[in-house]
């Protein structure tokens, strides 16, 4: 895997020039008020908000979507994030492991052991069940999904039903999430450098 956590940030000039889609902010209303709600809870205007602010319908949808997921709670929310994290670094998401391992640091899990996601395999900072969840999310994104029966059975006797399912899920939202970006060009924004500087965001 050669991705690194946490990726290095382009400047907004060459992430603009990247991206495949303008992220300027939208005319008229919207234009001044999702900047603003993008900063008070991120301390900065989020690439990936911006390009699908060119579709309204399809903004409104994701963020209703967005907000029902963070109430799901059948699985460990360090779980959640090792099975995002690895989801994203499997696609090669830069956008999504820099603002993934900023929201991941503010939910308080440690900085080594979100650095070790990618190269998972080799490190000795992962549980068995964690291990597990990371080769299962790796699992489920390739395509077409490479998930055993047995690494199913494991994790359904570990996390019980309601948990896999959340599991499962989660790794399937962060495909769309990771999809979307990487498809329209977008890369790091700094994010993770604010993890390292307490206060510099938000």
């Amino acid at each position: 895997m050669s991705v690194v956590i946490p990726a290095p940030p382009m400047d907004s000039a060459t992430r603009s020039a990247r991206a495949r889609i303008s992220l300027a902010p939208p005319k008229g209303i919207w234009g001044r008020i999702l900047p603003w709600y993008s900063r008070k809870l991120y301390g900065d205007v989020l690439d990936a908000g911006m390009a699908m602010a060119h579709n309204r319908k399809v903004l409104m949808a994701l963020m209703g979507f967005e907000r029902r997921i963070g109430k799901w709670d059948s699985l460990d929310p360090d779980l959640k994030i090792l099975a995002q994290m690895a989801a994203a670094s499997s696609i090669e998401c830069s956008w999504c492991l820099d603002f993934g391992y900023f929201l991941a640091h503010q939910k308080g899990m440690a900085l080594a052991k979100l650095e070790a996601v990618p190269n998972w395999r080799n490190s000795a900072s992962f549980s068995k069940l964690e291990r597990e969840v990371l080769e299962y999310a790796e699992a489920a994104t390739a395509t077409p999904p490479a998930v055993t029966d047995e690494l199913a059975a494991s994790l359904r006797r570990s996390l019980g039903d309601a948990a896999f399912v959340e599991l499962t899920m989660i790794v399937a939202v962060e495909n769309l999430r990771s999809r979307f970006n990487s498809a329209l060009g977008l890369a790091s924004q700094g994010f993770s450098e604010a993890c390292r500087l307490p206060g510099a965001r938000g």
